[in-house]
């Protein structure tokens, strides 16, 4: 690269830079109005992210695809409707739900200053400050009323609109709590992408996979979904050990001791992904044995004997833990040629927290042959399947507790800060 458009480069990566510290800065100290806020600051995530802003609203509500106060018709339950109005919404892709925290009303209230209601707010104060002080369980409450909100939009929008895959709760210039659900069903929306990342703080937009998840929920939802993009490296990873599979069978080793042999793999290079080994160690164990493949036989079985004693493993220079069950009780590592040490290199580099524990029936159903899959009782069934069983039978009945648990909580939240306004007063 021509050193004039090297210097271009950083200077654009400067820039970008500069212009995630001028969003962080200008939205962290807010808390006035709720409405005014919401819609400044999606239009400023929105440049951020690189994604068109949202639209202005037409007269027609069935034009308004992408926009902010999206009103939607509601059924109260008693053959009457009512009708509300979604922050900020994109067909296909998110409902978002704002609220206005605030870090003012917890500086006054460690002051003493003023005497504060439910919320950790005066009566002058609300309005400009928002309307839950940051950290406390009013505020905790009210994310979780703002999720219910927005799901009960997401039911009240058109048909053909279908269930967007993401509900997003902002306090706006705080953090975004993000839900997920890829089913199409509006029964499953949780935590994405998981409990300990689903809420991203204002700071955490300097991380650019941080950055690229958001972009994605704007421009391709879909991509996002961890089912789809699990049976893909699945299938691809089953078709790589299933080449091995047949190569070794065709040598002459039954099913048995080839699938137990790839079990012993499979999991081992989980349990590098996973840093229950050291990170990347099994990998380059593999690579390095390139020039003689004729030796990873025995490195392999002392590997697995290590693991299973819990002791110093020479193959990987370090002492292991010990690993509980009967994976490793057996050891035996089959000979493998050039080409078979490339084909499980390949499958190695993928990621394997990625991979679904189905990768395990998907082996035996794709390496081994139907007589001999009969033998041994193997047989994969697919998610799609196991998740249309267990759906409707066990997580919609616990979603239902969760939810009234959840109720109770709030319940519990709003008598004990009451408790505690009548104890100071």
């Amino acid at each position: 690269m021509p050193l004039g458009q090297c210097d271009d480069y950083k200077h654009l990566m400067a820039t970008g830079q500069d212009r995630i510290e001028a969003f962080i800065a200008e939205w962290r100290e807010t808390g006035g109005s709720e409405l005014a806020n919401t819609q400044s600051f999606i239009h400023g995530l929105a440049g951020l992210l690189g994604v068109d802003p949202p639209r202005g609203a037409k007269a027609d509500d069935a034009t308004n695809d992408y926009v902010f106060e999206r009103r939607v018709f509601q059924d109260n339950g008693d053959g009457t409707t009512s009708f509300g109005r979604i922050d900020c919404y994109k067909r296909g892709c998110f409902i978002l739900e704002a609220k206005q925290g605030s870090e003012a009303d917890r500086a006054a209230a460690d002051k003493g200053e003023d005497d504060l209601d439910i919320f950790g707010q005066t009566a002058k104060t609300r309005v400009a400050r928002g309307t839950a002080r940051r950290g406390t369980p009013g505020w905790a409450k009210a994310m979780v009323q703002a999720k219910g909100q927005a799901e009960r939009y997401a039911k009240a929008l058109p048909v053909d609109h279908g269930w967007p895959p993401f509900l997003l709760v902002a306090d706006i210039g705080y953090c975004i709590e993000v839900y997920a659900d890829f089913t199409g069903t509006g029964k499953a929306y949780a935590q994405f992408p998981d409990r300990a990342r689903y809420r991203i703080m204002l700071e955490d937009l300097r991380d650019e996979d941080v950055r690229d998840r958001l972009r994605a929920m704007w421009t391709d939802p879909k991509s996002l979904d961890p089912t789809a993009r699990a049976a893909r490296v699945t299938r691809d990873i089953a078709n790589l050990l299933a080449t091995v599979a047949r190569r070794l069978e065709k040598r002459g080793y039954d099913a048995e001791t080839t699938s137990g042999f790839l079990m012993r793999v499979l999991f081992t290079m989980f349990a590098e992904d996973s840093k229950l080994i050291p990170e990347g160690s099994f990998t380059q164990l593999l690579k390095n044995q390139r020039a003689h493949p004729e030796h990873l036989e025995h490195q392999l079985s002392a590997l697995w004997a290590a693991m299973d004693k819990g002791e110093f493993s020479p193959a990987l220079g370090v002492p292991l833990r010990k690993f509980n069950g009967y994976l490793f009780k057996e050891r035996t590592a089959l000979p493998l040629d050039a080409e078979e040490l490339e084909v499980l290199i390949q499958a190695a580099e993928h990621v394997w927290t990625e991979v679904e524990p189905a990768i395990f029936g998907t082996l035996l159903e794709r390496a081994l042959n139907p007589k001999e899959r009969a033998k041994l009782g193997a047989h994969y069934t697919p998610r799609a399947y196991v998740e249309r069983l267990i759906g409707p039978t066990i997580m919609e009945p616990l979603r239902a507790d969760w939810d009234g648990v959840r109720g109770a909580a709030a319940t519990l939240i709003e008598e004990g800060c009451s408790a505690t306004i009548r104890v100071r007063r």
